[in-house]
């Protein structure tokens, strides 16, 4: 289902000489089956907003329809809205607190009112969906390296069968091998079960190369929103409000400077190697 934010304003202690506006007049939608990459600086908003996606937070003003519903009627049922719109939060920790990670990702479906063997096998089919091994099904997810924990946190969304999963910096803390094989997992995720994925991220790299859509966030307003290739020709405009653009951007742009015909929209290696092969071979 749908997701639309209808003139959406979120203001931090409201009414006090600490009144802060986190969200301005946000309007977006997110139809079925986007691969989202949702970017912004610290304090931009990114997370502000995600949580006003499936209910954490409520909109000062405006509204937030799931379905062609407002999620914040009085009448309408947030438990059912948590289960078909997860959240992964940065820090996995704050997400694991069973004392195995079978049992941590049974706990979902568990709070669903779901007969025990529908949420023991929504469990497995769940862990095994994220790769997880077997043999670490009753380890503690404590004990667990930071890649792991991850895949239990996702594991512990993924069994309450959402059609909308939202990643807050799903990759941070990890070396490059671990974050590669978390966004590596997420695409092959959104391409399986042809669920939404927002990505909130800080590496132009990763958003660069998964996602369909951008949405730059900057001092709580929707900046821009495109598909990268459109959003990084405003390299300059991100540099301003500390953001940039994929390091072959600037490459291509100093290939151009130097004097070769490249076109300058690369935001991928591969685009670019396309394209500087192309140039050559002329």
């Amino acid at each position: 289902m749908a997701i639309i934010l209808d003139h959406v304003n979120y203001i931090y202690n409201p009414d006090t000489a600490m009144s802060r506006a986190a969200l301005k007049d946000v309007c977006l939608q997110i139809p079925d089956g986007e691969f989202i990459g949702l970017i912004g600086h610290t304090g931009s908003g990114k997370s502000t907003l995600v949580q006003h996606l499936n209910g954490l937070m409520k909109p000062t003003s405006g509204s937030v329809y799931f379905g062609g519903k407002d999620i914040n009627d009085p009448e309408y049922d947030r438990k059912s809205l948590r289960a078909k719109v997860g959240l992964v939060f940065q820090y996995p920790e704050h997400q694991l607190f069973e004392v195995n990670c079978f049992q941590d990702v049974c706990f979902g479906p568990k709070n669903l009112g779901l007969p025990q063997k529908e949420v023991e096998l929504r469990a497995y089919d769940a862990l095994k969906k994220v790769g997880f091994p077997d043999e670490s099904f009753y380890q503690s997810p404590f004990d667990l390296s930071g890649g792991q924990k991850r895949r239990v946190a996702i594991a512990g969304v993924l069994a309450m069968k959402p059609e909308v999963l939202i990643l807050d910096e799903p990759t941070a803390g990890l070396d490059p091998k671990g974050r590669d094989e978390i966004l590596d997992l997420i695409s092959l995720l959104h391409q399986n079960m042809g669920i939404t994925v927002i990505l909130v991220s800080h590496s132009m790299e990763d958003v660069a190369n998964y996602v369909d859509r951008i949405i730059v966030m900057n001092r709580g307003e929707a900046m821009y929103d495109g598909s990268p290739k459109e959003v990084f020709s405003h390299y300059k405009e991100l540099e301003a409000i500390g953001l940039a653009a994929p390091q072959v951007t600037y490459v291509m742009e100093e290939l151009k400077k130097e004097g070769f015909p490249v076109n300058t929209d690369a935001t991928t290696i591969e685009e670019a190697a396309d394209e500087i092969m192309r140039v050559l071979r002329r």
